[in-house]
């Protein structure tokens, strides 16, 4: 027993939709061709305004730390001068050397409180010195000397050597760290010759908030910036996208049949350039399309007025001939003959002037279905058992492969029409193999295919199979008798109803054809139960000549799905054959 399935929560509706969020964002992409433009601009904005931002920011940068290191040394050097000067002025070996370090830390750190740096001295310093300790300004951390610059120092390769460090403190109130320049240098005291290590650390807390406050500005102007970039490209591109919507939403009017529409011009720009040049070719379009309707029109009319017209002299001539046919045994051999060839010819004619009536009802818009309940399988039994005799003249066996009940609703005149001209048409071009007929539904739709094995078809030529009077070797003579307009009378036959009528070939394959319709009248046709490409040919599909601009369909599976579609009228080609639909069959 299958469970009952669960209820949908938010939790799924809300997955669902972050499913389809990806997929709705890049449909939106493609169709968009403002967003891409804007997006496109905003990018490359960002880009320059990020490395033009980056380069500023590190040019000032290196400004003020260079700045702060030079006024360092500077203020190092000064400080330890002074130094050694109070040093040589105090008298030497007058005061005790303790006493003097006393006084040099001392007077260092009221210096450096009143200046703004700190105060690190250790020492005695250098060789066979012992050390004393270190004594630094209140609360600053001796770590915050690096010992690479204290043992550049205490060698006394330099006057003065600096490097950048963090000022680290011990107090509770104090800041944990700051970055800053250390600046060392070395004095001797008087008073035991001992050489001391000073230390002089300059915070560099003011130049670090004001990066940041930089850094901080240049980011809110740039994407301030950006959001004006993105602001002017909308509007530009506004500009420009605008005139080109209005072009295509002219150009779809115009395809729908509305040729009088036309784009406004205004101004001399190129936007205004390309609507007169564009309204210039709709007129051009619209000219030769009354052009065409107008001849069409009278060609219609000269046909539908030549065929009524013939009707009275063919009825004349048609009872004069069955008289002379009938009374033909009366004459002399030739003359016999001549009745014979007479009779034969009236039929030709009268078969003619009925396809081109019926022609004419189609161009008119005046064919009319008469639906009913019919079952195809009979309609394909009794089409075999009319064209037998010919079949039997040829040498072309008959089969109807399939047997069953096959029903639709349909026009049973014009559907048998329709069987029986594809029966003939295959009979005139099969070979010894003969003509077999299938049929298959699915509920739905209802299919039939008639497959010859004769001379096959051309690329390219199955899309014109459907056209009036062609011929796919106009040197072959006709030996059916055909009118040439039988399989274009088909196609209408099956576009009134709903359906597709197919062709497919291959040179010396033989041909195979389709008519697929809908099991209740009216109902779209959307796919087909018998493939078009015929299972009995294993070729590759490449060899499969189609209808172009159709799916191929290898010659191999078994796909119900149509392959390829003939032309829905006289040199057009259609996938959808004799469909009423503008979708495109899957």
């Amino acid at each position: 027993m299958t469970p009952p399935a669960r209820p949908e929560t938010r939790l799924d509706r809300a997955l669902a939709a972050g499913r389809r969020l990806p997929r709705a964002t890049l449909g939106f992409w493609r169709r968009s061709l403002r967003t891409r433009v804007v997006t496109a601009i905003v990018v490359l904005s960002a880009l320059v305004v990020g490395s033009v931002g980056v380069m500023v920011t590190r040019q000032i940068s290196d400004g003020l730390v260079q700045g702060r290191v030079d006024s360092s040394v500077a203020e190092a050097r000064t400080e330890t001068a002074i130094v050694r000067e109070r040093l040589g002025s105090a008298g030497g070996n007058d005061f005790d050397p303790e006493t003097q370090l006393r006084l040099l830390v001392e007077t260092l750190v009221a210096r450096g409180d009143a200046k703004g740096f700190e105060v690190v001295v250790e020492g005695p310093v250098g060789d066979g010195a012992a050390p004393s300790g270190v004594r630094t300004t209140p609360e600053v951390d001796p770590v915050s000397v690096p010992e690479s610059l204290g043992s550049v120092v205490e060698q006394g390769r330099d006057e003065l050597a600096w490097t950048f460090t963090r000022i680290r403190y011990l107090g509770l109130d104090a800041p944990e760290s700051q970055p800053g320049v250390v600046v060392g240098s070395t004095v001797v005291l008087p008073s035991d010759g001992g050489s001391y290590a000073l230390y002089y650390l300059f915070p560099m807390g003011e130049e670090q908030q004001t990066l940041t406050l930089l850094r901080q500005v240049l980011l809110v102007a740039g994407l301030v910036l950006l959001l004006l970039i993105a602001g002017v490209a909308l509007l530009v591109t506004r500009q420009v996208i605008t005139p080109v919507r209005l072009a295509r939403r002219v150009a779809e009017r115009i395809a729908s049949g509305r040729l009088e529409e036309r784009m406004q011009v205004s101004g001399e720009d190129d936007i205004a350039r390309l609507a007169t040049s564009f309204n210039q070719m709709a007129e051009a379009l619209q000219s030769q399309i009354r052009k065409l309707v107008e001849l069409s029109r009278v060609q219609r009319t000269f046909v539908s007025d030549v065929s009524h017209e013939l009707r009275t002299p063919l009825t004349t001539v048609r009872m004069a001939g069955d008289i002379i046919h009938d009374a033909r045994h009366d004459f002399d051999p030739v003359t016999a003959r001549a009745a014979e060839l007479l009779q034969g010819e009236l039929d030709r004619f009268e078969n003619l002037l009925a396809d081109l009536l019926e022609i004419s009802r189609f161009d008119a818009g005046a064919a009319v279905l008469e639906v009913e309940d019919v079952n195809l399988g009979d309609i394909a039994h009794r089409v075999v058992g009319a064209t037998s005799p010919m079949a039997r003249q040829r040498g072309v066996p008959l089969e109807v492969v399939d047997e069953g009940v096959f029903m639709v609703e349909a026009d049973v005149r014009r559907v048998e029409r329709i069987v029986r001209n594809l029966v003939t048409n295959a009979i005139d071009h099969a070979d010894a193999e003969g003509v077999q007929l299938r049929l298959a539904t699915d509920g739905t739709t209802t299919a039939l295919t008639v497959r010859d094995h004769g001379v096959g078809l051309e690329p390219g030529q199955s899309a014109m199979v459907f056209n009036r009077f062609w011929r796919a070797d106009p040197a072959r003579a006709r030996t059916t008798g055909g009118t040439g307009l039988g399989l274009a009378i088909a196609l209408e036959d099956a576009r009134l109803h709903g359906g597709w009528l197919q062709a497919w070939g291959t040179p010396g394959g033989g041909a195979h054809f389709r008519l697929t319709l809908p099991r209740r009248a009216g109902d779209a046709v959307t796919h087909s139960p018998l493939p078009l490409v015929p299972d009995d040919l294993r070729i590759s599909p490449r060899r499969a000549p189609v209808a172009p601009g159709s799916p191929t369909v290898p010659a191999t599976g078994p796909a119900t799905g149509p392959a390829t579609g003939p032309a829905t009228g006289p040199g057009a080609a259609d996938p959808a054959a004799a469909g009423p639909s503008p979708r495109r069959p899957t």
